[in-house]
Parts: structure tokens; C-alpha cells; sequence
């Protein structure tokens, strides 16, 4: 009797593995236990010192992290060792006649009263960096409460330091956590990928927070951005916000929406539906609105140089043409040729010599097995083993 799987269980057995690759190229480039826990250690210590300060500006002040590490969906810079890590340092006053190029001072006389964080310091625009050489640099803003905002949102200084301007990055880490926990649906196979799975300074998120599909699809959308435009203009690249918005917008979208085949038909489901909720009035005005606040526009800078638009239309689509070609490759070279050609060289290249240490591990264990599409693997649930190698030939099991 003809078996109900046919071509589909070998298109999931293959698409299924090429996931698995997706995920280890995701834990090449995300940060590691020992750089979570360093920063973890960092984020403790800087707060309690930001919180300790005498100057009245600075009272009852608390810290958070916003940003990738917020979500977890950090990943390594381009050209950089070092990781971003963005904290929010609140301040409970909102007396809006309090400038902020006043708060921001305060901020940065308290810091450099540190033996230690003065000499790390560094002024940018709107905060201030910690840098931690080797490892990652801490950006610290300034924020006041946002009285018109019903979801708690905040104020943070504009680039000039002339005015406060709206956000609310605990308010947009908590909608992105509930998009992260909403579990698609597949179609009658198990997942053979990634698993779905009041003081002063607020928890720094847990490493374990970073499983799950919605967390890898932004870090492998970030990724693929990072490569296109390494071979353009970085300055025109879309900023991760845009990315992470757009992402998590989506796959909400999509898991209400669809069943899926596989991982990789949610992964390309999701980067193809990214563009649906830009808006564009009138062919001319942008906007990616923030949806925890009111009058934050992401996509502000679009509005000020199209070329801004054009770019990130034009890595989008190149970043869906590289997925749907990743779904029908065959063979290992082939994927890793494909894979390359989507997120560099580097990244690829460890995961592969990983592969190959794998193998050779599991070949000495007799646990190496073939597959008719990706060729050597060390996954023998439906494949034939290999017999252990030696130099004089195979050795025969007795």
C-alpha cells in the first residue's frame, strides 16, 4: 500500500534540517551564556550605582533594558565584537518644564562620580555609553513619564536635546513577548526545529527567553539585512526596530491566519507578510507606527530620504528570493552555498565546521547516518547507518 508521507515527509525530513542549521547560525551570532550573565552582572551593578545618586533630578529613578536584549533578539554587531545593550534609566518626575538637557547632565555627572564608569564613558546624542571593552557597551537614556500615554509609556530626548519625544519600550517588550507566545500550527508532524516553546532596577532578561520562532525569525531577518547592506550603504539600512516591529506584526498575522507544512514555510510566510502594515499616505509620508504609544513613527527617517524606503524594499525582497531558494536546495553544499549567499561566509562556515566535527564524532560512535538530501547527517531516526571507518576499511558489526 502506497504510504500516505511520500514526497511531503522528505520535503519536512529536509526542510526540518534546514531549519536546524538556521538555529545554529542564530547561536553564532546571538550572545552567550557567559556575555548574558556579564551583562546581566553590569546592567545590577550600574543601576544600583544610578539609583544611590544625591541629585534631586535623579530621585526614586529606576532602570530597565529596552531594545534587542529586551526582546531577546540580540546579535552581533557587523564588524564588532561587542554587543549593543540599551537601558532606560526612568525618572518619576513629569514636570514637563524639566529640559532634557538637564536630565541628561545629571545623568552623566552621576556616572562619572564612578571611579570605574568615568573613565568608560562616552557622550552620544541622546544618552550615554558605557563601554566595555571586549565584551559589549551599555547606552543609557534618559526618560520621564508620559502622562498622555494610557500604556505607560514614557518621554526620551530628541537627538538636539530641544524637546521630549514619546516612547515606550516596556510597553513594546510586553506586546512583542505576547506575539512571541502565540504557537503556530502545523500540518500533522511534529516540529522537528526550534522549540516553541517594585525596586530600582528590573529583571534582566533570561537567556531561555530567546527560544522560540517569532525571537529567531528577527535575529535571522536582522542577520540578512546586516550582510545586504555590508555590501552597500549601511547608512540606508532599515533599523532593527522596523525589523522587529514588522516581524512580530506579521507572524501574529500569520499564525492567526495559516497552517503551516514546516518551520520554514512559517519563516517564509512571515518575511513575505513583513510589509503589509507600513503605511504610505499619499505616496509620500511613511509610517510604522508605534502601537504602545501615540505620535512615535519608526519609519520617520523615510519620510526626511526616500532612499531609506527603496533600501529596505529592496533587501526584503532579496531576503524572500533567498528563502524560497533555501526551501528547494538539496544537498549540503548546496545549502551551505545558499546560506552563504543569504547571511556571509563567517557564520556559515563555523556552523559547518561544527557539522564536520559532529560527524567525525559520530562516525567514530557508529552513529552516523546518510540522507538521500542533505548527504551525511548525525540524525539516524529514518536513515541507514554507517559502519564505523578505520584505515583498513569498514568494520562489520558481529
Amino acid at each position: 500500500m502506497q504510504s500516505h508521507f511520500g514526497p511531503h515527509l522528505q520535503q519536512m525530513d529536509r526542510s526540518s534540517r534546514i531549519i536546524s542549521l538556521l538555529d545554529k547560525v542564530c547561536m553564532k551570532i546571538e550572545p552567550s551564556q557567559h556575555q548574558y550573565d556579564l551583562a546581566e552582572e553590569r546592567y545590577l551593578a550600574v543601576g544600583k550605582w544610578i539609583a544611590g545618586a544625591a541629585d534631586d533630578l535623579l530621585q526614586n529613578s529606576s532602570i530597565c533594558v529596552q531594545g534587542s536584549f529586551a526582546t531577546s533578539t540580540a546579535i552581533r554587531p557587523p564588524e564588532q565584537s561587542e554587543y549593543d545593550v540599551d537601558l532606560l534609566c526612568y525618572v518619576p518626575n513629569d514636570d514637563l518644564s524639566l529640559q532634557p538637557i538637564s536630565l541628561k547632565k545629571a545623568l552623566g555627572d552621576r556616572l562619572r562620580q564612578h571611579a570605574t564608569y568615568g573613565k568608560m564613558l562616552e557622550e552620544k546624542a541622546r544618552c550615554w555609553r558605557l563601554n566595555y571593552a571586549n565584551e559589549f557597551h551599555m547606552d543609557i537614556t534618559p526618560a520621564i513619564p508620559n502622562q498622555a500615554c494610557q500604556n505607560g509609556g514614557c518621554l526620551v530626548p530628541d537627538k538636539e536635546l530641544r524637546r521630549w519625544k514619546e516612547s515606550n519600550p516596556r510597553g513594546y517588550s510586553k506586546l512583542f513577548k505576547a506575539r512571541a507566545a502565540l504557537e503556530p500550527r502545523f500540518e500533522k508532524y511534529e516540529s522537528f526545529g526550534i522549540e516553541s516553546a517594585h525596586d530600582s532596577v528590573e529583571p534582566f532578561p533570561k537567556r531561555k527567553e530567546m527560544q522560540g520562532f517569532l525571537r529567531r525569525i528577527v535575529q535571522l531577518s536582522k542577520f540578512s539585512r546586516d550582510f545586504y547592506f555590508s555590501k552597500k550603504s549601511i547608512a540606508l539600512w532599515p533599523i532593527s526596530i522596523i525589523i522587529t516591529t514588522l516581524t512580530s506584526r506579521s507572524y501574529e498575522f500569520c499564525v492567526g491566519k495559516y497552517v503551516f507544512q514546516d518551520e520554514l514555510d512559517l519563516l517564509c510566510k512571515v518575511v513575505e507578510h513583513m510589509p503589509d502594515t507600513i503605511s504610505c499616505k499619499d505616496g509620500i509620508s511613511w509610517q510604522i507606527l508605534n502601537e504602545t504609544t501615540t505620535g512615535e513613527n519608526f519609519a520617520e527617517k523615510w519620510n526626511t530620504d526616500p532612499e531609506r524606503a527603496k533600501a529596505f524594499f529592496a533587501w526584503h525582497q532579496k531576503f524572500l528570493e533567498d528563502l524560497r531558494k533555501l526551501r528547494v536546495s538539496v544537498g549540503l553544499d548546496v545549502i551551505r552555498k545558499d546560506l552563504s549567499d543569504s547571511f556571509g561566509v563567517e557564520a556559515v562556515t563555523e556552523v559547518f565546521d561544527d557539522i564536520t566535527t559532529e560527524v567525525s564524532s559520530a562516525r567514530q560512535k557508529q552513529k552516523l547516518a546518510v540522507s538521500a538530501e542533505l548527504g551525511l547527517t548525525t540524525d539516524s531516526s529514518c536513515r541507514a547507518i554507517i559502519p564505523k571507518n578505520t584505515f583498513y576499511g569498514f568494520v562489520q558489526e558481529r
